[in-house]
């Protein structure tokens, strides 16, 4: 358990606190997590996190494994997963577990959603870069607007521009593979 609580933030004075108490409310939960108590109460809200239990005073009472469960939440989100994604994988409830299959392959999707991102970046670089040269290296006898023009023609000659019509034709020749 330390070692989860950890990744999510804990300091270490905090974990003997957390492994004494069986439940704890929302800004107990918020300090532990980093975390505020509206993002927790959202979280709640959407089903990301079970709806917990109210104390006789009205006060969320928390299972302390929702610190686990808050943790996942959060380095999923960062990892690029949608709070629809991170819904569609997490267990829903203790007894049934996850689904590893299913868990398995939507990170595989997202490693290849993160690959074509990355490539998608490489190429806008690339095109940055080539219009950067282009302008450090323009014609000082050009007019302005002839300048801008012949920048453009220098990029697209590069390929490094892709026009719309050049998308949609790379999209049918992958579709088709």
């Amino acid at each position: 358990m330390f070692d989860r609580l950890s990744k999510v933030g804990l300091k270490s004075s905090s974990r003997s606190t957390v492994s004494l108490m069986q439940h704890m409310k929302i800004g107990e939960l918020a300090k532990l997590t980093g975390l505020t108590a509206s993002r927790i109460r959202f979280y709640e809200a959407s089903g990301l996190i079970r709806a917990v239990d109210r104390t006789a005073n009205g006060y969320r009472d928390y299972p302390y494994e929702a610190v686990s469960m808050l943790g996942i939440i959060t380095s999923a989100q960062s990892a690029g997963f949608s709070l629809d994604e991170i819904r569609r994988l997490l267990p829903i409830n203790r007894e049934s577990g996850w689904q590893h299959e299913q868990l398995l392959e939507a990170i595989q999707r997202k490693v290849v959603e993160i690959e074509a991102l990355q490539q998608r970046l490489e190429e806008n670089k690339a095109q940055l870069l080539k219009a950067a040269e282009s302008i450090r290296n323009r014609p000082e006898d050009l007019s302005c607007l002839d300048r801008a023009q012949w920048v453009l023609d220098r990029i697209h000659a590069e390929g490094t521009v892709s026009t719309p019509d050049s998308k949609a034709s790379k999209r049918r020749r992958s579709s088709s593979t």
